[in-house]
């Protein structure tokens, strides 16, 4: 196996630039002069109607809260038996909390006072800056390990979190749920929504309807491209094209365990569209356990699916793992793993968004809501250029806003 030291110059040019001279990216950390000064938990709402959320994630649970905060009449539809959507969290594989689901910060850290209510400058959460130290490239064949420079480099540009003690999903159930989870019905699978008389009517895959002035859907953009929900009347046609115009691709998270820590803090594997990436997920917890992390995002993911099973899969990982160095995967691998497979979950059939790679008239199309009627929430209808829990918890903020001061 070849090892190179380089930095990829042209990479590197080509972000200056951007920033510097077009001064585009203003996205997550570098958009904190889009976060606003108050949500809708620091408004009052007089509304005498009664309100339905379609899914208990992010964004429904924050809608929720300000209902309940405003004691408007309201019920959450969860087609799942747990509240969270995508954020998920393990304590069996390690000595500390893993984020199963999503787990960057990529908002500026003041962002979480925020998400809370909070206009306080003092940030409560213990957080680690993901500021990698060692950092590689794999193409297959040859491992190459990026310099110090680029690793500050790439921190400076876009400096992210991770919580040190905690998860995603620890902080939305305490600061969020805990307020709401009353109020969810639970492996309620919606599979029509009618708007078009005065009430709007919802009906589940269980029989059961239910009806309400208006309706908060929250729902992954996978399920709207599906067509698992029936609209009447159906949305037009601009709405639907702007849904499928959205990337969401399908793809898988691993976390596995091994004795002893043999790689770098990331490596990016070169992938033809998507991303493919290892990466230490004990970085800077003070644990005492080592736990590689693997993400796969991407059109081609069905050459891991082929393979047949999950044990199969991360064997296939591990095998990349010892080309890379030298058998030490084989030699260091407890066999514990966990698997979180997104692109196969009936109530997700994909893994994130990034709405800054998005056309704005797509963006400003999918925000629209349904005959003021049936309004919608989630990572990629923020507008406050946030990304992934950020940005899905203040669009349920912001969403709802609009849901309950709209005539």
């Amino acid at each position: 196996m070849k090892i190179n030291i380089k930095i990829n110059y042209k990479l590197l040019l080509t972000l200056f630039i951007c920033v510097i001279n077009l001064g585009c990216f203003n996205w997550a950390a570098r958009a904190t002069k889009y976060l606003p000064k108050e949500t809708a938990l620091h408004k009052s709402y007089d509304y005498d109607g009664k309100v339905i959320i379609v899914g208990a994630g992010a964004s429904g649970l924050a809608a929720a809260k300000v209902l309940e905060k405003n004691n408007i009449s309201y019920i959450i539809l969860e087609a799942t038996d747990r509240y969270g959507g995508r954020l998920k969290q393990d304590t069996s594989l390690a000595d500390f909390p893993i984020d199963i689901g999503a787990e960057w910060i990529h908002s500026a850290p003041i962002t979480l006072n925020i998400l809370k209510g909070e206009k306080s400058s003092i940030i409560k959460e213990d957080l680690i800056p993901y500021h990698l130290g060692s950092t590689a490239t794999w193409d297959g064949k040859n491992l190459s390990y990026s310099s110090k420079w680029f690793n500050d480099f790439m921190y400076n540009f876009m400096p992210e979190s991770k919580f040190k003690k905690s998860t995603w999903y620890e902080f939305i159930d305490i600061n969020i749920a805990n307020d709401v989870k009353h109020k969810i019905k639970f492996n309620s699978v919606v599979d029509s929504i009618n708007y078009s008389k005065d009430l709007v009517v919802i009906s589940t895959k269980g029989g059961a309807t239910y009806t309400a002035n208006k309706v908060l859907l929250t729902v992954s953009i996978g399920v709207l491209k599906s067509g698992k929900i029936q609209f009447l009347p159906k949305m037009n046609k601009k709405k639907i094209q702007a849904i499928e115009s959205i990337t969401f691709n399908p793809g898988f998270k691993v976390a596995m365990k091994f004795s002893e820590k043999f790689y770098p803090d990331a490596i990016n594997c070169k992938v033809k569209n998507g991303e493919k990436v290892f990466y230490d997920i004990a970085f800077k917890k003070e644990s005492n356990n080592h736990i590689l992390g693997f993400l796969y995002t991407g059109t081609n993911v069905d050459d891991y699916y082929q393979l047949g099973s999950e044990k199969n899969i991360v064997s296939s990982l591990i095998d990349e793992l010892d080309k890379m160095f030298d058998g030490k995967a084989s030699k260091f691998y407890t066999e514990e793993f966990l698997f979180e497979n997104w692109g196969k979950h009936d109530f997700t059939l994909g893994t994130w968004t990034q709405a800054f790679l998005e056309k704005n008239a797509h963006l400003n199309i999918l925000r629209e809501p349904l005959k003021n009627k049936v309004y919608f929430a989630g990572e990629i209808y923020d507008r406050f250029r946030q990304m992934g829990v950020p940005g899905a918890i203040l669009s349920g903020y912001d969403s709802i806003d609009e849901l309950l001061t709209d005539n």
